[in-house]
């Protein structure tokens, strides 16, 4: 039976976490997919390594070149993450992963940018071998209710200064 799995709140690490997983199921040969809504960088290590790790890791990004800032997200990031959501669609019919990563979406559904409904109706059609996860903060109540495993990342302590270092932040 598959499962859903999200990782929420404004804490750092959701993406870490679920990139967590699809590591370790690649390492058992499992097909994995992720799909990272608003994103965009392909700099990133997860983005990186989808030569190295496959066939067994997909990875697709659907977001605008650049960041704009919660506050300035348009039609075109609704079409980008509709255009995901049915990508989604399409290939757990076609490749039937194993673990399918919606990177993201639970900002997305934040934003207003995908309704709640569409995406449950996404969830109940998916197939039982694959599990499923859903990350990125403000995750709607409907799909926390929905989940069998939620977790919620807080920041306990954090530098005063912004840390990015390269393969650990991206």
């Amino acid at each position: 039976m598959g499962y859903v799995y999200l990782y929420t709140g404004t804490g750092a690490g959701k993406t870490t976490n679920a990139l967590g997983l699809a590591l370790r199921s690649a390492g058992h040969k499992h097909k994995v997919i992720i799909i990272q809504f608003l994103k965009w960088w392909k700099n990133t290590g997860e983005y990186k390594i989808r030569n190295t790790l496959a066939p067994y890791y997909e990875i697709y990004q659907f977001g605008r070149k650049g960041w704009h800032g919660l506050d300035n997200l348009n039609e075109g990031d609704k079409k980008l993450a509709q255009k995901a959501l049915k990508f989604a669609e399409k290939i757990v019919k076609e490749k039937k992963p194993n673990l399918l990563v919606l990177d993201e979406i639970n900002l997305a559904l934040s934003c207003n940018l995908l309704d709640v409904e569409e995406v449950l109706e996404f969830l109940d059609k998916i197939p039982k071998k694959t599990d499923v996860v859903l990350t990125g903060r403000y995750a709607p109540k409907a799909l926390v209710d929905r989940a069998e495993f939620v977790n919620e990342i807080i920041d306990v302590k954090y530098p005063k200064e912004l840390v990015t270092t390269k393969g650990i932040q991206f």
